[in-house]
């Protein structure tokens, strides 16, 4: 899940205005850390706390008219065993993602699987109720829309941070400010994206994507941040697509970690017949 504590930050995740005064020179290059270790504790924060995880996720779709369109769905995740090694301060391995549709009808019992691979595209499978199908989803739909949403697929179980060339740009008073290209231009939307991350936390709570002409269209924003069985849990996050007046907004609930999900729920069989045991 999107996991990021409470660590006075609620003052720092409103939105770009928050960011702070930029600091420059000697001073704000004192013990900063490798942009490889800022990539890698930020991963291990976004994505690899504890080995499994459980939430409930309320989506509010509201688009530039002001209508809304609403999600209620529940999401698992699972590290598979061999991600037990420390690299630069982050797991580096594979995980396994359910997500799971109570609400509206229309999207009711729909599922996704996600196997997140580290050596290659990640595979996902998304069952339609309707057709009694599943769907096997190429790695070129990666990055459209979820289920209608602001948010992607990739958005959901993260990006390979391997995918991308990462530098840091600035040194704020309590950011990092990184900036991302993608290896492989011609697999995605975006010439290139920012990501402040918090310096304490290592917490990531803005992400922006700019075009081949460096114009600003999407932005991911934490809302709020809680402290969830000791760990560091964004509880509210914000997608805005700013060239068509769209957002979307996702509520975190019910949170759990090491739930002791196993294996062999994160599968096709799962799909048609739903683990209803770890949904609740």
């Amino acid at each position: 899940m999107i996991s990021v504590v409470k660590l006075g930050l609620s003052a720092l995740i409103a939105g770009a205005a928050l960011l702070g005064p930029l600091v420059t020179g000697a001073g704000a290059a004192q013990d900063v850390p490798s942009v490889d270790e800022i990539v890698n504790r930020a991963n291990l924060m976004s994505y690899f706390q504890a080995r499994d995880g459980r939430a409930q996720v309320d989506m509010e779709i509201k688009d530039s008219q002001g209508r809304v369109r609403t999600r209620r769905m529940t999401i698992l995740r699972r590290d598979l065993p061999e991600t037990d090694g420390l690299e630069n301060g982050a797991y580096r391995g594979q995980q396994k993602y359910y997500v799971y549709f109570q609400r509206p009808a229309d999207v009711s019992k729909m599922a996704l699987v996600v196997w997140q691979n580290e050596d290659r595209d990640d595979d996902r499978w998304l069952y339609l109720p309707a057709l009694d199908l599943v769907k096997r989803i190429a790695a070129s739909d990666q990055r459209t829309s979820f289920a209608g949403s602001d948010f992607f697929y990739e958005d959901v179980s993260g990006r390979s941070i391997d995918a991308d060339v990462h530098e840091l740009m600035d040194v704020s008073e309590n950011f990092y400010v990184l900036r991302s290209q993608p290896k492989a231009s011609e697999a995605v939307e975006f010439a290139y994206y920012e990501t402040f991350i918090h310096k304490t936390s290592f917490l990531p709570v803005q992400t922006a994507y700019y075009d081949e002409g460096g114009v600003k269209y999407r932005v991911y924003t934490a809302l709020e941040v809680q402290t969830v069985q000791g760990y560091p849990t964004v509880t509210s996050a914000r997608m805005e697509n700013l060239a068509t007046g769209s957002t979307t907004t996702l509520n975190y609930s019910d949170v759990g970690y090491d739930v002791e999900l196993p294996e062999n729920i994160f599968t096709e069989r799962f799909l048609r017949r739903a683990p209803v045991k770890y949904l609740r």
